[in-house]
């Protein structure tokens, strides 16, 4: 653990025993500074010189609250969210596309359609954690760019795929890079203050909204002249445009102050305070050095065990019902009520399995309304997550899901499963966000990259279950697939209120350091009780 401490001095020029001793001046915002550095051994206590800070004392955080919400944020909005439409968005809703254009032009047979969306899946389960690890050893900036580049390459390289096995391994390699998307948010939430952060990440939503109905829209322009391969190049540019903004991307403070560059550290700090017109603190900054970062077992340590695999099991639950749903809606409006799918589906299970059916207006314009669906629930969420916290909505979320669920039980019209489904979605991708803002909130900065991609992971293992329930299941009972998914989201509630952390109204981890958190929470409060700290507001 390394120590750094800005002391505040007087105008007056160094002595001749400064200058033996090695320190040197830093500059900031025009106060003259001087820096002391401490070594000390991993987990070592800190010194009491540094226990009892003045009010001067300022981290990382207390400089983002300082200086807000500006014109930096607004910019790290945009491009956040051009990330998260052309990443993950349109990358995602080229499944609904592709895969039935495919069965019908190289005539494939119906397990190798589910495989194309499949492997994409495994490609992202298997590389969230890896990406997590990348952006906490080596800069969120770092991690978020190759992962941008891997998914731009392999995604035109697709367009030109001879075969089926070809495409197959491309789709795959690019779900290997959009695992590394998570990490936008990661880098998103460390530049935002306390009472934005929420709502910023929520309204991410709004950019993969966008991003769908503009893949839906070129291909409708683009398939029935210039086919799936130039909907494939052409859905792969506009990630061209957000690997060029991202030259305009700052590394994170936060990373920058735990690997120990803080000279970086406090010229991003000025950065943003020049870009959003607020004054930049003055006094002594406290940095803690940690070069132990992005480690798994970091996960499982006695305070953030029970955390991670209830998460793990929340991030599951939230993708297997989220995608459960889609795949069901599917089913249920083509049988038209929910008692007379078992014997639709019989009758389709007669027909050969090479039979297709190429995409139609009707089935683009479904897929429009679909999407849209969930701009209710992030307004829900939106409005919600902050005044009753961040396990409450996750918990909600899952509760409304389950009910409505249940309900499909009853053998309702057209018109009451319309209502009845598009209220399971908007609140499971509503509980969805709220697991994309409370995550990042509740690691520290040494592992936060890696906790969420990890979370990542576990979700695109729902998403690879999900299919056996929501297809296969549903042709032997469809009351037995709707009540594992209640039960899942039942069980997920009661998951998101076991959580040991609530992070509503808590500033960002910086350090992991058990002593460290020890020694902050004497530094100056902003109010009594608040504990600046590893261990947070526990409940």
């Amino acid at each position: 653990l390394r120590v750094v401490k800005f002391r505040r001095t007087g105008e007056s020029s160094r002595s001749e025993e400064d200058a033996i001793s090695g320190e040197h001046e830093v500059q900031i915002e025009g106060v003259r500074t001087e820096l002391e550095a401490v070594e000390l051994e991993d987990g070592a206590a800190v010194p009491k010189e540094f226990a009892n800070p003045t009010d001067d004392t300022f981290m990382v955080e207390d400089a983002v609250e300082a200086i807000g919400f500006g014109k930096f944020q607004w910019k790290l909005s945009v491009i956040t969210g051009l990330a998260w439409a052309s990443n993950y968005a349109m990358e995602m809703m080229i499944l609904s596309i592709l895969a039935p254009q495919l069965h019908c032009e190289w005539r494939l047979p119906s397990w190798q359609v589910a495989l194309l969306t499949s492997v994409v899946f495994v490609g992202m389960m298997s590389s969230s954690t890896l990406w997590g690890n990348i952006s906490d050893q080596y800069g969120r900036k770092t991690g978020l760019k190759i992962s941008v580049l891997w998914t731009l390459y392999y995604g035109i390289l697709s367009g030109f795929a001879p075969v089926y096995s070809w495409i197959l391994v491309l789709r795959g390699l690019v779900g290997f890079g959009i695992g590394g998307v998570p990490q936008s948010v990661t880098l998103y939430a460390e530049f935002l203050p306390m009472k934005a952060r929420a709502k910023c990440i929520l309204l991410i939503e709004v950019f993969w909204a966008l991003g769908t109905v503009f893949e839906v829209l070129l291909a409708v322009l683009v398939m029935p002249t210039l086919g799936w391969r130039w909907l494939l190049i052409l859905s792969a540019l506009p990630l061209l445009l957000f690997a060029v903004l991202c030259f305009w991307l700052p590394e994170s403070a936060r990373y920058d102050v735990l690997s120990g560059n803080q000279e970086k550290a406090i010229a991003t700090l000025k950065r943003i305070a020049t870009e959003n017109g607020a004054p930049m603190p003055l006094g002594k900054l406290i940095i803690s050095r940690q070069e132990d970062r992005g480690k798994m077992r970091d996960l499982f340590t006695p305070h953030f065990r029970w955390t991670t695999l209830l998460l793990w099991f929340i991030w599951f639950s939230n993708a297997f019902s989220y995608y459960g749903l889609v795949l069901l809606t599917t089913e249920f409006f083509q049988a038209g009520d929910v008692c007379s799918i078992s014997s639709k589906r019989k009758a389709v299970k007669a027909k050969c399995s090479l039979t297709c059916e190429y995409l139609t207006e009707e089935d683009y314009t479904d897929l429009l309304w679909t999407t849209l669906s969930e701009f209710p629930g992030v307004l829900v969420t939106l409005w919600i997550i902050d005044r009753i916290g961040r396990k409450k909505t996750m918990a909600l979320s899952f509760l409304v899901f389950s009910f409505c669920s249940l309900l499909l039980f009853l053998c309702v019209g057209r018109n009451v499963l319309t209502v009845l489904l598009f209220i399971a979605r908007a609140f499971i991708s509503g509980g969805f966000q709220a697991a994309y803002v409370y995550t990042p909130e509740v690691y520290p900065t040494a592992t936060r990259a890696l906790g969420l991609g990890s979370c990542s992971g576990m979700a695109r293992v729902g998403a690879l279950i999900t299919p056996f329930i929501a297809q296969v299941m549903l042709e032997s009972s469809v009351y037995l697939t709707l009540a594992v998914y209640s039960g899942c989201c039942l069980l997920a509630a009661l998951a998101s209120c076991f959580l040991p952390i609530e992070t509503k109204g808590r500033g960002l981890q910086e350090s992991s350091h058990k002593e460290w958190g020890q020694e902050m929470v004497g530094r100056g409060s902003q109010s009594p009780g608040v504990a600046r700290s590893d261990s947070g507001s526990q409940e």
